[in-house]
């Protein structure tokens, strides 16, 4: 309807220029300079408005209500162009804005897109580190648990060795000092016996018995003795004395028969001394090997108790090293979550400015371009009127 408006608009214009017209309004209207005025306003109105129209083509995707309000104010029968004009350069305003609200989001979005993916894969890394570092603990100590118990096993172990070997040692002392205290016992009694020999066939090599303290009892018992071998004595001196042996060939006999005798003795005794030296040597040999066997089982049980409490520390540290990389663990795959989530909620805000940047901005371009042609026009013909109206005619003449 607009546009056949204008058509008739144009037509009526056309009437009413025409020379006899006009010829005719100068001889009875003589303000009818005032329609032309009029009709080339509403020219230059309708093609500011097609320019206008024209850059906001198919592919601008601004929707504006200036755009209205400058439509509305270039059709209505009054057109103010000061005020049009007005209106073009708020839109145009409005126009570089949004541009620049545009380049502003799109350097946003893209600089939060980098720095999200950079985050996601730090995250992605950083579980990756923990995931081989909680693996590793879990072997570490594992190994750890298996080495305390092997020590602690091998501490068991060389306490039941020291019992056993202290008490084989102990065995072993017993039995060397009843040996010693039976051969001494013997090796004693063979030499009381050979002194006893030797106090009869041998009397320089007799050993008299060492005098001891006697008692009171003792004494007594002595002095009785005494008085009893002197009553005897006297008795025996009243009477006469045996007869002599018939023959020393007999008591030279016997004489070479004792001789075989202490012999024998000092060949036990031999034998006794021989096995008293054996087996102190064996003792003495026993008793080293024991020693060292107990001090070499003293520093094994201080290297193996020292190597276990540092094995519990490290077990300790390393357990909590553990704990510690599956508590960074959940809270980092929390974070990482948080991060996926964010960057899905950055490709619903960024994707379609993104996609659809480039042709926003040549559209507003465009736009811009045919507001700026468009305010031409109006500037140009607010001119062109101002002039026709000093003119004081309707073509000029």
């Amino acid at each position: 309807m607009r546009a056949e408006e204008l058509v008739a608009l144009a037509d009526t214009i056309k009437i009413l220029n025409d020379d006899d017209a006009l010829e005719l309004f100068k001889k009875t209207l003589p303000g009818s300079s005032l329609l032309q005025l009029n009709a080339q306003a509403v020219h230059v109105a309708r093609k500011a408005l097609a320019i206008i129209r024209k850059g906001r083509g198919e592919g601008s995707k601004t929707d504006h209500a200036a755009y209205d309000m400058i439509a509305l104010a270039l059709t209505g029968r009054k057109v103010n162009f000061d005020k049009v004009i007005a209106l073009v350069d708020k839109l145009v305003g409005t126009l570089r804005n949004e541009q620049s609200d545009d380049d502003h989001k799109k350097e946003y979005c893209q600089m939060q897109f980098d720095f999200t993916e950079d985050k996601k894969k730090e995250l992605e890394q950083h579980l990756e580190d923990l995931s081989a570092t909680i693996e590793n603990s879990k072997e570490k100590i594992a190994t750890l648990a298996d080495e305390l118990k092997a020590l602690a096993d091998g501490l068991t172990t060389l306490d039941k060795e020291v019992q056993e070997q202290t008490e084989t040692r102990q065995e072993e002392h017993s039995d060397y000092s009843d040996e010693m205290a039976s051969n001494s016992a013997a090796k004693e009694l063979l030499g009381v016996a050979k002194n006893r020999m030797n106090k009869f066939y041998n009397p320089a090599q007799y050993q008299a018995p060492p005098k001891r303290e006697l008692s009171e009892q003792e004494q007594i018992s002595e002095n009785m003795g005494m008085s009893f071998a002197q009553i005897n004595s006297h008795a025996s001196h009243s009477e006469a004395p045996p007869p002599p042996p018939e023959a020393a060939a007999a008591y030279q006999k016997k004489g070479q028969e004792s001789n075989g005798v202490i012999a024998m003795i000092d060949l036990l005794v031999a034998d006794l001394d021989k096995q008293i030296t054996e087996a102190e040597t064996t003792e003495k040999d026993a008793q080293a090997e024991y020693e060292a066997f107990m001090k070499e089982a003293a520093r094994k049980r201080v290297t193996d108790s020292k190597a276990i409490t540092d094995k519990e520390e490290l077990k300790a540290d390393t357990e909590a090293e553990l704990q510690a990389a599956k508590d960074e663990t959940r809270s980092k795959t929390k974070e990482l979550m948080a991060t996926e989530e964010y960057m899905g909620s950055l490709h619903k805000e960024c994707d379609w400015l993104l996609a659809n940047y480039d042709l926003r901005k040549d559209a507003r371009a465009g736009e811009i371009d045919a507001l700026n042609k468009a305010k031409a026009v109006l500037s140009g013909a607010d001119f062109a009127l101002v002039q026709t109206r000093k003119q004081g005619t309707l073509r000029g003449s």
